[in-house]
């Protein structure tokens, strides 16, 4: 599933790595409502996130993503493993990695950053508290990547 969220020029590639259907309904609602260009992409694992990002089956013709929103608990690879591998790799590991979890524990934000995570974000339960984390990406995070030309994309 992904979203357009403009069908201008260009555009900036969003990982969302979200086994949680209402999470990513979450996500895809409050994406809708960015100014700037965003084609968010949902991966439903972390196998699947890793076959995208390694451009493996079904994905060898995606682009790479300009951020990639990661969750931590997750079926078949969690969230850290997957964290892990993007950083440990030298094609991935420049991608920024936000991880986007409900998780407020102390030991996984610790080791999230201790796996060169670029930000740890804890998901509100709310919409208006997720639009609200949603904004805080447009902001201060998309800024500060540079979007590629649709033509880019194979």
């Amino acid at each position: 599933m992904s979203l357009l969220t403009s069908k201008n020029y260009r555009i900036l590639d969003i990982l969302l790595v979200e086994d949680d259907d209402a999470d990513s309904v979450l996500a895809f609602e409050a994406f809708k409502d960015f100014k700037r260009p965003v084609e968010l992409i949902r991966v439903k694992d972390g196998e699947e996130a890793l076959a995208y990002l390694k451009k493996e089956n079904k994905y060898t013709r995606v682009s790479t993503p300009d951020l990639i929103l990661l969750d931590l608990n997750m079926p078949k690879k969690g969230g850290m493993e997957v964290l892990v591998e993007i950083k440990s790799d030298p094609r991935l590991k420049e991608i920024p990695v936000v991880v986007l979890t409900s998780s407020q524990s102390n030991k996984d934000t610790e080791d999230a950053y201790e796996a060169k995570a670029n930000f740890y974000l804890v998901k509100p339960s709310d919409f208006t508290g997720f639009c609200e984390a949603m904004r805080f990406l447009e902001e201060v995070w998309l800024p500060t990547l540079k979007p590629k030309d649709t033509s880019e994309k194979s």
